[in-house]
Protein backbone atom coordinates (compact mmCIF):
# COMPACT_ATOMS: atom_id res chain seq x y z
CA UNK A 1 0.00 0.00 0.00
CA UNK A 2 1.45 3.76 -1.02
CA UNK A 3 2.78 5.72 1.61
CA UNK A 4 0.52 8.48 0.85
CA UNK A 5 1.57 10.62 3.69
CA UNK A 6 5.49 10.27 3.24
CA UNK A 7 4.48 11.67 -0.38
CA UNK A 8 2.09 14.09 0.74
CA UNK A 9 5.10 15.62 3.11
CA UNK A 10 7.85 15.35 0.82
CA UNK A 11 5.87 17.24 -2.23
CA UNK A 12 4.53 19.96 0.28
CA UNK A 13 7.87 20.50 1.48
CA UNK A 14 9.19 20.67 -2.31
CA UNK A 15 11.33 18.29 -2.36
CA UNK A 16 12.61 15.36 -4.91
CA UNK A 17 13.14 11.80 -3.74
CA UNK A 18 16.48 12.40 -4.28
CA UNK A 19 16.79 15.04 -1.87
CA UNK A 20 15.21 13.30 0.68
CA UNK A 21 16.98 10.09 0.35
CA UNK A 22 20.27 12.20 0.64
CA UNK A 23 19.28 14.06 3.25
CA UNK A 24 18.78 10.53 5.03
CA UNK A 25 21.57 8.55 3.70
CA UNK A 26 19.56 6.16 1.85
CA UNK A 27 18.94 5.43 -1.65
CA UNK A 28 16.69 7.16 -4.37
CA UNK A 29 15.59 4.08 -5.28
CA UNK A 30 14.80 3.04 -1.62
CA UNK A 31 12.63 6.27 -1.06
CA UNK A 32 10.80 5.06 -4.23
CA UNK A 33 9.98 1.46 -2.85
CA UNK A 34 9.13 3.18 0.83
CA UNK A 35 6.84 5.44 -1.10
CA UNK A 36 5.17 2.82 -3.28
CA UNK A 37 4.85 0.34 -0.55
CA UNK A 38 7.13 -2.02 -1.94
CA UNK A 39 9.39 -2.12 1.06
CA UNK A 40 8.72 -2.21 4.63
CA UNK A 41 11.84 0.66 5.93
CA UNK A 42 14.00 -0.71 8.97
CA UNK A 43 13.16 1.06 12.13
CA UNK A 44 16.00 3.17 11.88
CA UNK A 45 14.91 4.03 8.65
CA UNK A 46 11.49 5.34 9.69
CA UNK A 47 12.75 7.00 12.48
CA UNK A 48 15.24 9.11 10.07
CA UNK A 49 11.92 9.96 7.97
CA UNK A 50 10.18 11.31 10.73
CA UNK A 51 12.53 13.14 12.35
CA UNK A 52 13.18 15.22 8.62
CA UNK A 53 9.81 15.66 8.79
CA UNK A 54 9.22 16.65 11.89
CA UNK A 55 6.00 14.28 12.47
CA UNK A 56 6.47 10.87 14.64
CA UNK A 57 6.97 7.31 13.34
CA UNK A 58 3.40 6.00 14.19
CA UNK A 59 1.36 8.65 11.86
CA UNK A 60 3.85 8.50 9.61
CA UNK A 61 3.92 4.73 8.97
CA UNK A 62 0.88 2.95 11.23
CA UNK A 63 -2.34 3.79 9.54
CA UNK A 64 -4.06 2.58 12.41
CA UNK A 65 -2.89 5.40 14.41
CA UNK A 66 -5.21 7.78 13.74
CA UNK A 67 -8.19 5.45 14.37
CA UNK A 68 -6.36 4.14 18.16
CA UNK A 69 -6.17 8.11 18.59
CA UNK A 70 -9.44 9.12 18.34
CA UNK A 71 -10.83 6.29 20.44
CA UNK A 72 -8.42 7.47 23.21
CA UNK A 73 -9.28 11.19 22.51
CA UNK A 74 -12.95 9.88 23.41
CA UNK A 75 -12.43 8.60 27.10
Amino acid sequence: MKNERLIDLRVKAGLTQEQVAEAIGISQSMIAHIEAGRREPRKHIKVRLAKFFGVSVEWLFYEQFDYLKSCSAGT
